[in-house]
C-alpha cells in the first residue's frame, strides 16, 4: 500500500472517530435539554429533543424511557377518547424498547403487568391476550407485580374468562389464593412501618420529614391493597360459595382425597366460606390429618371442637397450630382466635397477649386493636384509683382504637367512631387543668401501661 492510500485510510479513520465523538457529544446535549425540561413536568419542550434522542441514541440512558412514559402518561390524560388508543399503543411501544435497551433495568413483573393494564383499560387486544400479559408478570416476576389496580384486573379477567367457559373454575380458586396471600403480604409489610411510626407519635416523639412521608405513603398504598382485597372478594363473589363448593368438591373428593394440595386447599376455602356444618368439611379434616397432620388439621380439629362446647380441647389443639404454622397470617390467625376465647372467658390479660402474637404475625390486623381497646375501656372503673385515673384509661383506649383504622383502612371508619366514644369518656381539659404536673398516667391491674397525657 502506497503512501498515499495510506494517508486517505488514516483519515477516514480520524474522520470517523471525529464523527462518533460528534454523535456522543450531540446525543448528551440533546438528551440534557431534553431531561432538564421533563423534570419540572415541561413535556411540551421535553419532547422533541426527548424523542430524538430515543430515536438516534436508544441505548443512551434509561431516563429517556422513564421521562418518555410520564411525558405519554401526561398526554394521555388530556387526550380525546378518539386519541387515547393511539397514545396507549405508543405507552406499550415505549415498555418494550426500554425492556430491548435496557433490559437489566426493567422488571419483567412491572412491564407485562403494566402493559396488560393498558390494553384492558383501552380496549386492547382480546381478554385472552391481556390476560396473557399479566400471566407472564406473574408467573416470571410476582416480586415486581405490586400495583394494587393492575392485581386485581389480573384476577378480575380469569373470573370474566371462566364466565365465558374459557378458564376452569379450580384456576379461579387457585389464583384467589395466590392473590390474596401477595395482598396480605404488602399490608403486613405496610402496615408494620405504620405501628412503629404511629407509636413513635403517641410516644410524644416528633416525625421526621422522611418519617411523614413514609407515614403517609404507606396509609395511601395499604388503603389502595384495601379496596383490591374487598374488590376481589366482591368479584369471586357466588363463585366461592357454599352452593358451588360443595357440588364441585364431593365430585372431586374420591379421585383428588389423596391429593394433600387439593385437600388442604378445599378444607381452607370451604373453612373461609363457612361451609363447616356439611358433611363433606369432616371428610376433608379427616383426610387431611391422615395425610399430613399439621398445623390446619389442628386448626381445623380445634373448630370442631369448639362447636362441640369442648373449650379445653380447642384451646389444646389452637395452640398446636399456633406451634406447628408456618405462614405468619395463618399463625396470626390462630392466636386471634385463641385472644377471642380468652376474652370470652374473662382472661383479658391472656387474650391481650394473644392479641398481641397475633398483631406480630400480622400487624395489619386492626380487628385486634379494637379488641384490646374494648377490654381496657371495660376495665377503666377496675383500674384506676381515683376519678382522674380512672377516666384516664380511656385516654389508652382511644390510642388503640386509632391504631386500628391506621393499619387496617377497611376498619377506619368503625375505628375513628370507637376512638371518639372513648375520647368523650376520658378527662376533658378542666380536669387536665385541675391536676397540674401530671403528664402521664400508669395504670394498674391486668392493664400495667402508662399513658401520656394528650394537649387538648
Amino acid at each position: 500500500m502506497n503512501t498515499k492510500v495510506l494517508t486517505i485510510v488514516a483519515m477516514g479513520l480520524v474522520m470517523g472517530t471525529a464523527n462518533v465523538s460528534a454523535q456522543a457529544t450531540d446525543c448528551a446535549t440533546t438528551a440534557s435539554i431534553a431531561y432538564e425540561h421533563a423534570k419540572v413536568k415541561n413535556y411540551d419542550a421535553a419532547e422533541e429533543p426527548l424523542w430524538k434522542v430515543r430515536k438516534e441514541c436508544p441505548t443512551y440512558s434509561v431516563a429517556t424511557y422513564q421521562f418518555g412514559q410520564k411525558l405519554l402518561e401526561a398526554k394521555y390524560k388530556k387526550a380525546t377518547d378518539a386519541e387515547k388508543t393511539t397514545l396507549a399503543n405508543e405507552k406499550i411501544t415505549i415498555w418494550k424498547e426500554r425492556f430491548q435497551y435496557f433490559p437489566g433495568k426493567t422488571k419483567i413483573g412491572d412491564m407485562h403487568s403494566n402493559i396488560g393494564q393498558i390494553m384492558y383499560d383501552n380496549k386492547i387486544g382480546t381478554k385472552e391476550s391481556q390476560f396473557a400479559e399479566f400471566q407472564k408478570a406473574w408467573t416470571e416476576d410476582k416480586e415486581n407485580f405490586d400495583n394494587p389496580k393492575n392485581v386485581y384486573t389480573y384476577f378480575s379477567l380469569l373470573v370474566d374468562l371462566h364466565g365465558e367457559s374459557k378458564k376452569e373454575l379450580q384456576d379461579v380458586f387457585d389464583l384467589y389464593d395466590e392473590v390474596i396471600e401477595k395482598i396480605e403480604d404488602q399490608e403486613s409489610k405496610k402496615a408494620e412501618k405504620i405501628a412503629v411510626l404511629t407509636e413513635k407519635e403517641e410516644a410524644g416523639t416528633a416525625l421526621s420529614s422522611k418519617e411523614k412521608k413514609t407515614l403517609k405513603r404507606s396509609e395511601i398504598i395499604l388503603s389502595n391493597f384495601s379496596k383490591v382485597k374487598a374488590g376481589v372478594n366482591q368479584k369471586l363473589g357466588e363463585l366461592a360459595d357454599c352452593k358451588n363448593l360443595i357440588p364441585l368438591y364431593n365430585e372431586q373428593f374420591e379421585t383428588k382425597k389423596v391429593d394433600i394440595n387439593w385437600v388442604k386447599s378445599a378444607s381452607r376455602r370451604m373453612y373461609a366460606k363457612e361451609c363447616t356444618d356439611d358433611p363433606l368439611f369432616f371428610k376433608l379434616v379427616e383426610s387431611q390429618h391422615k395425610l399430613e397432620p399439621s398445623a390446619k388439621t389442628a386448626y381445623y380439629l380445634g373448630i370442631l371442637a369448639k362447636k362441640d362446647k369442648k373449650t379445653a380441647t380447642a384451646l389444646k389443639y389452637f395452640n398446636q397450630s399456633a406451634e406447628l404454622e408456618t405462614k405468619a397470617s395463618d399463625k396470626a390467625k390462630v392466636y386471634f382466635k385463641i385472644g377471642e376465647v380468652m376474652k370470652k372467658q374473662g382472661s383479658k390479660a391472656k387474650a391481650r397477649s394473644y392479641y398481641r402474637k397475633a398483631l406480630k404475625y400480622k400487624p395489619s390486623l386492626g380487628i385486634a386493636y379494637l379488641r384490646i381497646a374494648s377490654m381496657i375501656a371495660s376495665s377503666a372503673n377496675g383500674c384506676g384509683t381515683d376519678v382522674f385515673s380512672k377516666r384516664a384509661v380511656y385516654w389508652l383506649a382511644e390510642n388503640y382504637a386509632r391504631r386500628a383504622g391506621k393499619v387496617d383502612p377497611s376498619l377506619k371508619s368503625t375505628a375513628s367512631k370507637t376512638a371518639a366514644n372513648y375520647k368523650a369518656k376520658a378527662p376533658s381539659k378542666t380536669d387536665i387543668f385541675n391536676n397540674p404536673g401530671v403528664t402521664s398516667v400508669s395504670i394498674g391491674c391486668w392493664i400495667g401501661e402508662t399513658v401520656r397525657v394528650p394537649k387538648l
